[in-house]
């Protein structure tokens, strides 16, 4: 899961990279601001295929396939839906969303350019999350990583052909990111269905019957807000970003994809954790839960040290990668960004941790409680600090952190509550 998803980060990644070196500070900016969009959309389908993968994750470890495959075609159909609304809506609103992001003049006709032609690989995104979700709920997590592989190396291929050889500007890094994004998601649509005829739908398995419909989007929903709500407030800031002007955007735009990619792991971990869980709860294993409690504790602290250790310490060679050398100013913010963020990495792997343990304990309304904590202390520091003149920008950084451990201080007490009621023979019990 953790290769998997640091492949992902490789589909805007590479557009900013190659977008950065060779077509400007402006268009670096337009990718960037779009990525943060993307993230919030994107966000509301795969928090929808991870609240169906933990219901999967649950039925599969519970032995009961009948109550799985009728599972599968209902969280399709509820899923479906809402991506074809969703994809609807950005086209027809796309206009609105710029100016409400505040995107300056000189660069609103590079991101809507490469927002249209982004929103159209939609689909293929609901698609790809949607069976890889499946296949890692019964432990398949290599067959997904294979297919986004081979996209992200087509991906990078054809942004190098797209910008380089036919000169589509912005257009081509996204016409290049659709098209890999439909090889993973229809090779692995076509895969699951052919190599595991246990989950083929049949016609008895078409039913929408209430208790799964409801059970699909009550955990479905409640992920997805949780998924949601944390990337709606990091597009709020994008907002106020943008409001800095073009070296602050540029700046970001890179900085944001180091972090994504320093951190993606350890909330890979969160979501391979939320799977074990889920299984085991199912299950009743509740000696299995202790020590993965235990040994995910340990391990995403070494791992979260680390990474902090490496970020802070190489933070200009990183920003080098995706900014020139002799744009110096938008080298410094985002070097500033990544030395105060990247400090406090522990902060949010406890975060991901958290999330993982109350969705798979069937708690995930507490992952949407923490998530609007921290993102909701994200959102208000960032706009008060940063209107402080002594402060500025550097405010909205800080109140990053922050957020995480306050969020993590609510969820952590919850916890402690929360198994004070359980017997030491049984814990979860009486979860």
């Amino acid at each position: 899961m953790i290769l998997g998803n640091l492949l992902q980060q490789f589909y805007n990644i590479a557009d900013t990279l190659i977008v950065g070196q060779f077509l400007g500070a402006n268009a670096l900016a337009a990718v960037g601001s779009a990525y943060s969009l993307m993230i919030f959309l994107t966000s509301v389908l795969l928090g929808l295929c991870m609240g169906s993968g933990a219901i999967f994750s649950l039925q599969y470890g519970a032995g009961d396939r009948e109550a799985l495959k009728r599972s599968i075609f209902v969280s399709l159909v509820l899923i479906g839906l809402v991506t074809l609304v969703l994809n609807v809506a950005v086209f027809v609103w796309i206009d609105p969303i710029l100016r409400l992001l505040q995107v300056p003049e000189d660069v609103y006709p590079l991101m809507r350019d490469y927002l249209w032609v982004i929103f159209w690989g939609l689909g293929f995104t609901f698609i790809y999350n949607y069976y890889a979700s499946l296949l890692r709920a019964i432990g398949n997590s290599v067959v997904p990583l294979w297919f986004l592989g081979v996209a992200v190396v087509l991906n990078i291929a054809l942004d190098l052909i797209f910008i380089l050889w036919c000169d589509w500007g912005v257009k081509g890094a996204a016409w290049a990111t659709v098209i890999a994004q439909a090889v993973s998601g229809v090779g692995l649509c076509v895969y699951t269905i052919r190599k595991f005829p246990e989950f083929r739908i049949r016609r008895e398995d078409m039913c929408m019957k209430w208790q799964t419909v409801r059970e699909i989007a009550v955990y479905s929903s409640l992920t997805c807000a949780q998924q949601s709500v944390m990337n709606f407030g990091i597009l709020m800031v994008q907002g106020l970003i943008n409001s800095f002007g073009v070296a602050v955007m540029a700046a970001f735009a890179a900085a944001v994809k180091i972090d994504s990619f320093a951190y993606m792991p350890v909330q890979d971990f969160g979501n391979a954790f939320s799977t074990f869980i889920a299984q085991n709860f199912g299950a009743g294993q509740m000696k299995r839960i202790r020590d993965g409690i235990r040994v995910a504790v340990v391990s995403a602290t070494i791992f979260c040290v680390f990474i902090s250790l490496l970020v802070f310490a190489f933070a200009r060679p990183l920003m080098l990668i995706f900014v020139p050398v002799h744009e110096t100013e938008i080298i410094s913010i985002g070097v500033q960004y990544l030395r105060i963020e990247g400090a406090f990495y522990c902060g949010i792997g406890c975060l991901f941790l958290l999330y993982g343990f109350y969705r798979g304990i069937r708690k995930p309304g507490m992952s949407v409680v923490l998530t609007v904590i921290s993102l909701g202390t994200r959102v208000a520091l960032a706009y008060a600090l940063s209107a402080i003149p002594a402060i500025g920008v550097v405010g909205i950084w800080w109140s990053i952190p922050i957020g995480w451990f306050l969020a993590d201080i609510v969820g952590l007490w919850y916890y402690r509550r929360l198994f004070s009621r359980v017997t030491r023979s049984g814990i979860l019990k009486s979860v």
